[in-house]
């Protein structure tokens, strides 16, 4: 399954398409598609230039968690960085 995933441009946090066609902060809130659906849905997406930044896609596996080479990437794209652990979004944007 694929999420579509960007960073959204009012405070830069990462966010992802949900089923209403909106953007959420949890990874659990987003709509998941199959590869056929997948990359017309982030064609629509991308043209939202001024709500999202470099929107594209990413595997996950049951239950929404990450999955595939990207996984490690994700994970510190969303909470931050990892040589601090007094900074990021550790708190704010769990799963």
């Amino acid at each position: 399954m694929k999420v579509i995933t960007g960073n959204r441009l009012s405070d830069g946090a990462v966010v992802y398409l949900s089923g209403n066609d909106q953007w959420a902060t949890r990874l659990t809130d987003a709509a998941f598609f199959d590869k056929a659906d997948a990359n017309s849905v982030l064609g629509a997406v991308q043209i939202r230039e001024a709500e999202i930044a470099e929107a594209y896609l990413i595997e996950v596996g049951d239950g929404g968690v990450l999955a595939g080479r990207e996984a490690l990437r994700e994970t510190i794209r969303k909470t931050g960085p990892t040589v601090r652990s007094d900074l990021g979004r550790k708190q704010e944007f769990k799963q």
